[in-house]
């Protein structure tokens, strides 16, 4: 089913599938409303939602589909800032993946016809019916989205302002008389919004500074990611570093998404970058990332080379570099589509190194750690809302 709000582009993506002898159209919407009409009482297979559409948009509708009647569903999003967002935020929610409007525009469908294809043929096989309750995902829902509510403002009465029940608030002493300041609700949320879920409180008695923790993920990974990183202690003694597969242009929101939410701290990785304890590093969109010694500390080197496995960044790449570090790496593989880091993770074990894999009932996609588990390289099979805690046994010992 296609749910967007311009006629051309539902005709377009409609002759897209129709050409496809494995692509049934079911029907179509033009906006949020009609979508999860749609999808209950046609119940297709796939649902291509466009983020933003009139009466409610994909973000509200998306999180609707998934407490009611989980579907697979890609989002068709824009490269613009707001567009790169609500991606995330829709990713969050339970979406499987995305496609990007090359320019803020699909129009040029032959650009981009195969990344289409192989999307959705990939995404309608995931597993969106078995991972997450309702009401954590209408509290995200919430979260991303406050009520709006009627407030009392100030009154201005010539050069005085004052409060709409005749209450003058006291003035800091920092302040131009005359402006009665009130506190954003809104911003205040940014600076420590409520933790979904809290994470774990432990203590680590000086032990894992040494330790090294890596998490290489894909289809699936920004919903299981959060559920993991909000999951972290805030004092965790160690970094911890991430490949997840993501064009340029999106892990910078998903870092600081992560960020908003989590007691750990989360940047998207730069060059050079010292891992400290406590901290989150996320390879941008199109780098490899490696992690060298450097003196008693680690540092990121990104690069350019070309794809491994299709991937850039890869998470071969980043296993295969830190294997040196042998019995202080915990090594963690989550939801993806195919293989990327089966071969990095033997590197990891030939060296000494710890394993972590989800378990297929939470995975979205059962690939990247199926190839890790039928290998005989986990030393840990979990299920997702466990994978944090996993991490933090690991660490300690």
């Amino acid at each position: 089913m296609i749910a967007d709000d311009s006629a051309f582009m539902r005709k377009v993506l409609s002759d897209l599938f129709q050409k496809q002898p494995d692509f049934e159209v079911v029907g179509t919407a033009m906006n949020g409303k009609d979508t999860i009409s749609k999808v209950k009482s046609l119940q297709p297979d796939l649902v291509t939602l466009d983020v933003n559409m009139p009466v409610m948009d994909g973000i509200n509708a998306l999180a609707v589909i998934m407490s009611e009647c989980p579907t697979p569903v890609v989002m068709i999003s824009s490269l613009t800032q707001q567009g790169t967002e609500a991606t995330i935020r829709a990713l969050s929610l339970g979406a499987v993946d995305f496609i990007s409007k090359a320019g803020g525009s699909i129009s040029k469908i032959d650009t981009i016809e195969n990344d289409i294809l192989a999307k959705c043929r990939g995404a309608v096989k995931a597993n969106v019916r078995n991972i997450g309750d309702s009401g954590r995902k209408r509290r995200l829902m919430q979260q991303d989205f406050p009520t709006m509510r009627r407030i009392d403002l100030p009154q201005r009465t010539g050069r005085k302002l004052v409060s709409a029940k005749n209450v003058q608030p006291p003035q800091p002493e920092a302040q131009a008389p005359g402006l009665a300041r009130r506190q954003n609700p809104l911003l205040q949320r940014r600076s420590k919004p409520a933790l979904v879920p809290h994470p774990i409180s432990t203590e680590f008695s000086g032990t894992g500074s040494g330790k090294l923790v890596v998490i290489g993920t894909s289809t699936g990974g920004p919903q299981a990611l959060q559920r993991v990183i909000t999951r972290l202690p805030g004092n965790l003694p160690c970094g911890v570093v991430i490949v997840q597969h993501m064009p340029a242009g999106f892990t910078k929101s998903l870092a600081e998404r992560l960020n908003s939410i989590s007691a750990i701290s989360v940047k998207e990785a730069e060059h050079e970058d010292i891992i400290e304890p406590g901290w989150v590093y996320i390879a941008p969109g199109n780098y490899h990332l490696k992690v060298v010694p450097n003196g008693s500390s680690r540092k990121i080197q990104l690069n350019q080379d070309p794809p491994v496995g299709n991937h850039r960044p890869a998470v071969n790449v980043m296993y295969d570099s830190v294997a040196q570090f042998g019995k202080d790496l915990v090594a963690v593989i989550m939801t993806g589509m195919g293989c990327d880091g089966c071969e990095g993770m033997k590197n990891i074990k030939s060296h000494g190194g710890y394993s972590i894999a989800q378990n297929e009932e939470t995975s979205v996609v059962y690939g990247m750690p199926k190839a890790v588990v039928e290998a005989g390289l986990a030393d840990e099979i979990r299920p997702l809302d466990d994978i944090a805690r996993a991490i933090v046994e690991a660490v300690k010992k």
